[in-house]
């Protein structure tokens, strides 16, 4: 079968598996908040001392709404937010430190949005030296953000690489102002190249680009300007994701129509084409929708075997509990996820309350943490294996089974107790998980949950 062919029948909804169980799929109806609160305790006796924690904080305030976006904003131009939002942070923060029997240890820390970098700098450095009241910084800790080329100053930058900070990732998207003014977001190429200039300039050891294709009003032509402009710029990191197109998540989206985005040929196109002038510019594919130069530390995990993916992404560090602070962030233990309220107004009124505001989680069976495993591996190593009673599974084997369509069509290698993702098969990582996903294959969905694989 053909390549064009190949993708044309794997272009099925799918999950990105930055977690297994998918959200969807938790099972809300088991959880509650006492045994969220044993689930942190348990995964912090375990992992602290030798591996630290995680900690992602969601800023989701932004001036603009960009019309791709997936994310939980809020939009506005009041800075009179930032402080009422940091203060509920730093309590969220305390309501969890107050759980644990030790001092936390933070090996990875990132701030998210929204757009992180709508704070002040006086307002981050509020946030981040507030968290280290109560924490300790592991002797291999990596922090890093998202900022926006347009308003990430060199005060940002400064502020935060003096308190930690080493790698930071700019949203870029497309150069092409057509592309730019129909999804709302604007930056031109100088200030892509002042924000990386500074960024090298303040000490950071990595910086990262988002870059997105299919989105609508793109062209090829389009497309090579911006990797050609990505190339001479040289960041040390490139996310390149396929475009999202989920209006019945996002009603910003529906600014625009299915007629504006490009046809399925068109973004194979803009795929193939992105992914060869990154390769022959000097980057090394890592997992999935990920390019590193190979002076990366993402470049070195992926080659020792260590990248690990979690709900930040791809990321060297690997820690076992990871907690999310702020509104709609999503805490894993391991053997369990929550997620906080979405509302900015519903999240302040419950941790100025004293309440750690978890809406939902899902608290993972024997069967889950077995699938888990193995996606994991699929998604960061590109190979597993089931030598021993506890990798295994019926609803493993079900997923082996459903998995033999995929050997025809030489995406994966199945031998007794392994299973290789062929060089082929990369380009199919979302399908290839997705026949392991007990809970997806038993309950099928009836509306649109994912974005298309391709």
């Amino acid at each position: 079968m053909n390549s064009k062919a190949l993708i044309d029948k794997y272009n099925v909804a799918a999950p990105r598996y930055t977690s297994y169980p998918t959200v969807p799929y938790w099972c809300v109806a088991n959880f509650n908040i006492d045994k969220w609160k044993n689930a942190v305790i348990t995964s912090f006796n375990q992992s602290n001392a030798a591996d630290g924690i995680s900690l992602y904080i969601h800023l989701p305030f932004c001036e603009s709404l960009c019309t791709y976006c997936g994310c939980n904003t809020r939009i506005t131009r009041n800075h009179g937010v930032e402080d009422p939002y940091i203060s509920a942070v730093l309590k969220e923060w305390q309501l969890y430190v107050a759980l644990l029997p030790a001092k936390p240890i933070i090996k990875e820390l990132h701030l998210g949005g929204g757009t992180p970098t709508f704070f002040s700098p006086e307002n981050l450095a509020k946030l981040i030296n507030g968290i280290f009241e109560l924490a300790d910084r592991h002797d291999q800790a990596e922090f890093s953000f998202e900022g926006h080329p347009g308003n990430t100053r060199k005060e940002h930058l400064e502020t935060l690489y003096t308190l930690g900070f080493k790698r930071v990732s700019l949203g870029i998207q497309d150069f092409d102002p057509k592309v730019q003014l129909i999804i709302n977001r604007i930056q031109t190429y100088s200030e892509v190249e002042k924000a990386t200039l500074l960024a090298r300039e303040a000490g950071y050891s990595s910086v990262n680009y988002d870059l997105i294709y299919g989105l609508p009003l793109q062209t090829l032509d389009g497309l090579m300007d911006t990797v050609n402009a990505v190339l001479t710029l040289r960041p040390d990191r490139i996310a390149f994701y396929s475009y999202a197109h989920v209006p019945w998540v996002k009603p910003g989206q529906r600014r625009y129509t299915e007629k504006d985005l490009p046809s399925s040929e068109l973004k194979q196109k803009l795929y193939e084409t992105g992914r060869e002038m990154l390769k022959a510019g000097g980057y090394t594919e890592i997992g999935m929708d990920h390019f590193t130069l190979k002076s990366d530390s993402l470049y070195t995990a992926e080659q020792n075997g260590k990248l690990h993916r979690n709900f930040m992404g791809y990321t060297d560090q690997y820690s076992q509990l990871m907690i999310g602070l702020g509104v709609s962030s999503i805490s894993d233990t391991w053997t369990g996820f929550a997620q906080n309220v979405k509302k900015v107004e519903e999240y302040l009124e419950l941790v100025n309350a004293g309440q750690i505001p978890v809406f939902k989680g899902h608290i993972l069976t024997a069967d889950d943490l077995i699938l888990r495993q193995h996606i994991l591996n699929i998604m960061c190593k590109g190979h597993t294996s089931w030598y021993l009673p506890s990798q295994q599974s019926d609803a493993f084997y079900q997923g082996l089974e459903r998995m033999q369509l995929l050997t025809k069509d030489k995406l994966v290698e199945i031998g007794e107790s392994e299973l290789q993702v062929t060089i082929l098969g990369k380009r199919f990582l979302r399908n290839i998980c997705m026949t392991l996903d007990a809970r997806l294959w038993k309950n099928q969905p009836t509306t649109p949950l994912f974005s298309m694989a391709d």
